[in-house]
């Protein structure tokens, strides 16, 4: 999914409460040209949207900064919220060089029917996601995992999982992803 933001860089000297009052939303850039932060705001609305199509650490945006006739491919870092109140405080993004690779935290997806579900076991899921490497422009949405062959008694674990070329999971292979153990017997 193609995302997109622009954003404006942030007047020198603004307070970011009365910059969240006139519905805009304080963010920060690391890593544009080599060089330091810089300071920007988006809209507050423009956010929320960013925020249902994006994710952290995740999903490449296309951002445009006009004043600094620059655009390219950010990461969403850290996005800020309010403790109790649980509105936008602050989002932090990343500009990642094309050949670094990056390391970024991806979903996994549940596909196929067990044969130890089918037999009536039950499926525990320990992990819901794993970390790798790979270059900006080839992070997966997810990576699917396929336990159509996992019975009852038996785990899934994270070297199990078959990987697009380019990716490396930092996390631990024999880390379990899913089990599926026996229901237990009443009485």
């Amino acid at each position: 999914m193609q995302v997109t933001l622009e954003c404006k860089t942030r007047p020198e000297g603004s307070k970011p409460r009365a910059l969240r009052r006139e519905g805009m939303l304080p963010a920060n850039l690391y890593g544009h040209d080599g060089s330091e932060a810089i300071s920007l705001v988006l809209g507050h609305k423009e956010a929320l949207t960013l925020l249902k199509n994006a994710s952290i650490n995740n999903t490449l945006v296309d951002m445009t900064i006009p004043e600094l006739s620059w655009n390219g491919k950010v990461l969403i870092r850290e996005v800020q919220s309010h403790p109790w109140k649980r509105t936008l405080h602050h989002i932090s993004f990343f500009c990642p060089s094309g050949e670094n690779q990056v390391e970024v935290v991806v979903p996994v997806k549940i596909v196929g029917a067990a044969i130890g579900i089918k037999k009536g076991g039950i499926m525990e899921q320990m992990v819901t996601e794993v970390k790798v490497r790979c270059f900006p422009d080839s992070i997966p949405q997810f990576l699917e995992m396929d336990i159509s062959k996992v019975d009852i008694g038996k785990t899934f674990q994270v070297g199990d999982l078959v990987l697009p070329e380019g990716i490396n999971v930092l996390d631990d292979p024999n880390k379990n992803i899913i089990g599926i153990v026996a229901p237990r017997k009443k009485g």
